[in-house]
C-alpha cells in the first residue's frame, strides 16, 4: 500500500497533522517512538482547555481521538531511514519494515542543548525552565534567576521581569551582553553575573541557590534558561533540505522545504 503521507513524530503537532489528514480520509502511518523532548516537564500549559495537563495524557487523548479515522494508523516505533525513491519516500521503522509514502510529514522537532552548569539537569522541567510563557505563571513573584551563555540572555531577562521583580542574570563566564544591556537591566534592578557557576543546588527538583566560582552563593528558587537548538533527527539533512543557521527547516509560507515532492492535485 501506498501511504498519502508518514507523519514522523508523535508530538503535539504530528498529532494534530494526523488528525486532519485522518479528517480528510488521506492513508496516513503516524510514527512515535515515545521518547519526546519535553520528557522532563510534568504539565503542559498554554493550551486552550487542556491547560496543566500531564503531557502524557494530553497525548493519550488526541491518540484517542485518532482512533476514530479508519485512514490514520498508529506505529509506536522509531523510524531508522527515509529516502527519496523516484516520486516517493521510503521510510523504514526499527522492526525492519518498510513503507512507501507520497508524502512525509517531519514533526521531530528540535532537541535542546542545556547551558554547560553542574547538575542543571536535575531542576530542568521542575524549576528551571525554557519558556516563560510556559512556566512563568507557576514561578511568579519568586526570585528567579536566568542562565544563558548566549546572546539571547538580555531578551530573556525583559521577558522573564513581567513575572516578577527579582531576576538576575548568570552568564557561566560567558561575556554577553552590551554596556548598553547592562545600563537597561540595571535600570530595572536586574544584576548581572557574568562569574563562572560552579553548582547549583536544591532537593528533588527544587532550586535552592547558585553558586559561583568566585564564592558568591545567591538564593533562588527558580528561572529560566536560554538553551541552543539542534534537530532531534537528522532526516531533513538526509533528504536533502535546507537548513537555516539556527537549525531549522528551510520552508515557504505553506511550511513545505525545497524537497519536490507529490503537488497536492497529485496527493490521490
Amino acid at each position: 500500500m501506498i501511504l498519502d503521507c508518514a507523519v514522523i513524530g508523535g508530538g503535539p503537532a504530528g498529532l494534530n497533522a494526523s488528525l486532519v489528514l485522518g479528517r480528510a480520509r488521506r492513508k496516513t502511518i503516524l510514527f512515535d517512538d515515545n521518547k519526546p523532548r519535553n520528557a522532563v516537564t510534568s504539565e503542559s500549559h498554554g493550551f486552550i482547555t487542556r491547560d496543566g495537563i500531564n503531557p502524557q495524557e494530553l497525548k493519550r487523548i488526541a491518540q484517542a481521538e485518532l482512533d476514530k479515522y479508519p485512514a490514520v494508523r498508529i506505529e509506536k516505533q522509531r523510524v531508522q531511514e527515509i529516502y527519496k525513491d523516484n516520486e516517493y519516500f521510503q521510510i523504514t521503522a526499527e522492526n525492519g519494515n518498510v513503507y512507501t509514502a507520497k508524502k512525509i510529514i517531519l514533526a521531530t522537532g528540535f532537541k535542546e542543548i542545556l547551558p554547560d552548569v553542574k547538575r542543571v539537569e536535575e531542576f530542568y522541567g521542575s524549576s528551571l525552565f525554557s519558556c516563560p510563557y510556559c512556566d512563568g505563571w507557576e514561578l511568579r513573584d519568586q526570585p528567579l534567576a536566568v542562565i544563558s551563555e548566549n546572546p539571547h540572555a538580555f531578551h530573556m531577562a525583559k521577558i522573564v521581569s513581567n513575572w516578577t521583580d527579582d531576576v538576575i542574570v548568570c552568564t557561566n563566564g560567558r561575556k554577553q551582553l552590551s554596556d548598553a544591556e547592562k545600563e537597561t537591566l540595571g535600570r530595572k534592578d536586574i544584576k548581572v553575573y557574568e562569574e563562572k557557576i560552579h553548582s547549583l543546588t536544591g532537593k528533588n527538583g527544587a532550586l535552592e541557590e547558585i553558586a559561583f566560582a568566585d564564592g558568591t552563593i545567591i538564593s533562588r528558587t527558580g528561572g529560566f534558561i536560554t538553551p541552543e537548538w539542534k534537530q532531534s533527527s537528522s532526516f531533513a539533512a538526509s533528504l536533502g533540505c535546507s537548513l537555516n543557521e539556527r537549525g531549522g527547516i528551510d520552508v515557504d509560507q505553506m511550511k513545505q522545504t525545497d524537497l519536490p515532492a507529490y503537488s497536492h492535485a497529485e496527493i490521490r
